[in-house]
């Protein structure tokens, strides 16, 4: 099952390639350096925390040898990404020996925020000029209503209900990669959209904002107040009233964009109106952190918490029940079984050779059934969920069985010879395909072979030469 920490390294990447003075506004803000400082790895973080009172350059060499000798290859990649993001800024001096100091300004800001606790540039509103504020159940339970309605419009799914606030440019921005559609007939997933759509919600959350924040240019934001903006909301209080006109123009602009895919929930009073964080939007810095310095079931919190997962039973007769009400975990199930009822809160079906080769033959990879192995295993009703295993075994290899029936013919692009004048010719010929890693087959007694593709121009003028 993909983890989020994939997209999110991708997103810190993005913001990796902000150039120098983006950086450095960035960091300005202490909220800002703490969600940085939690998405580094952890020896990275080590390095900062260790420098955060040190106003000298700390020389290269001296460095290396805070770490023993098999941790060289980590603190390498921890000074790389710390390098990366501005964090550390590296100076040569006249012997051009390397040196390394904390970032100026990540190193005021993030001090003020580890000592002294940042403040935000808003307050929640008083209670008594809000009204009745949605429990934090009706807010998880709004967040995942908003959150299904959008990735069934970025599916072009029928069961969607409710229309977007995003423009249809910006959805066909989501949906690149993720839907594929040839002339006159209807969109379908991609190998990249079905392990999309099986990711855990904070991953495929991060695909969507990343792909937002590449966009913004094009609608005349700056990126690195887009970043500077969602990272600071993650730092807002769950469940609690802040007041719209506290922000920016684009930030109102962005605010609406994110309600709609149940980051915040929008509400409006006689006078005021206001946005409430909710767990999606409270939860995008920590999910930054690096999975190996958190509880595996804290970092799971949308897959065990929010998103009602352990839903799904399935037996050895290869029927499936799901115990859901979801027409998203329906749509799901619909791309590799075959559904058989739909009932108000439970889908039965079943998984078929049949129903597995049609998502194979609608853009799936065979490969990928490996992601619906796992999908099946973590979204295991609790009633089974501690069983080892909590799918059936016979289900599980009949699945890569069936995998494996697509992946045994593997089609190479190639060159056939034939009709050499003499075998000491063919045998230098097989001896140097070889040594290129390009033969394919050999026939000695009728000095027959074939290449890759690759080698063949080469393979042509190495015979050639031989001739004459």
């Amino acid at each position: 099952m993909p983890q989020v920490k994939i997209i999110a390294r991708n997103f810190m990447d993005m913001v990796a390639s902000l150039p120098a003075f983006k950086l450095d506004k960035l960091y300005e803000s202490p909220f800002i350096c703490e969600a940085i400082l939690r998405s580094l790895p952890p020896l990275a973080k080590k390095y900062a925390l260790q420098m955060m009172y040190i106003d000298q350059p700390a020389p290269a060499k001296a460095m290396e040898e805070w770490v023993l000798i098999d941790g060289v290859s980590k603190h390498n990649v921890a000074i790389d990404r710390l390098v990366q993001l501005r964090v550390f800024v590296e100076t040569v001096d006249r012997k051009k020996e390397i040196s390394y100091q904390l970032n100026p300004t990540f190193q005021e800001s993030l001090q003020k925020q580890l000592v002294h606790g940042g403040v935000l540039s808003r307050e929640p509103m008083p209670s008594n000029t809000t009204g009745r504020i949605p429990s934090l159940e009706e807010l998880e339970a709004y967040a995942l209503n908003q959150w299904e309605c959008f990735l069934l419009h970025l599916i072009n799914s029928t069961q969607a209900e409710k229309l977007t606030n995003f423009s249809s440019l910006t959805m066909k921005i989501f949906q690149s990669g993720l839907l594929s559609q040839r002339e006159k007939e209807a969109p379908k997933l991609t190998e990249k959209g079905f392990q999309f759509l099986l990711m855990d919600t904070n991953a495929q959350l991060w695909y969507i904002i990343r792909e937002y924040i590449s966009n913004a240019e094009a609608r005349n934001v700056d990126p690195a107040d887009l970043i500077s903006f969602l990272l600071e909301l993650s730092f807002h209080e769950l469940g609690q009233a802040y007041n719209v006109n506290t922000l920016t123009e684009f930030q109102k602009h962005t605010i609406k964009d994110l309600a709609d895919l149940g980051l915040v929930k929008l509400q409006q009073g006689m006078k005021d109106s206001w946005f409430i964080p909710t767990k999606l939007a409270t939860n995008l810095s920590v999910s930054l952190s690096d999975v190996s310095t958190r509880k595996q079931e804290d970092w799971y919190w949308s897959c065990s918490e929010f998103l009602n997962m352990g839903f799904m039973v399935v037996e050895t007769n290869f029927r499936l029940y799901a115990y859901s009400s979801s027409k998203l975990h329906c749509e799901i199930l619909r791309l590799f079984s075959r559904i058989e009822y739909v009932l108000p809160n439970l889908v039965v079906g079943a998984i078929t050779k049949e129903s597995l080769y049609n998502a194979f033959g609608n853009g799936i990879s065979a490969e990928q059934a490996s992601f619906i192995v796992s999908f099946l295993q973590q979204n295991a009703h609790p009633r089974v969920a501690n069983r080892i295993p909590s799918v059936p075994e016979n289900v599980t290899d009949q699945i890569r069985l069936w995998e494996a029936d697509l992946n045994r013919v593997e089609f190479t692009s190639a060159h056939f010879y034939d009709e050499f004048p003499s075998r000491d010719l063919f045998e230098t010929a097989c001896d140097y395909a070889r040594e290129h890693g390009g033969l394919l087959w050999e026939d000695s007694k009728k000095m027959r072979l074939v290449v890759k593709t690759e080698v063949h121009v080469h393979m042509r003028e190495h015979i050639r030469q031989q001739k004459y």
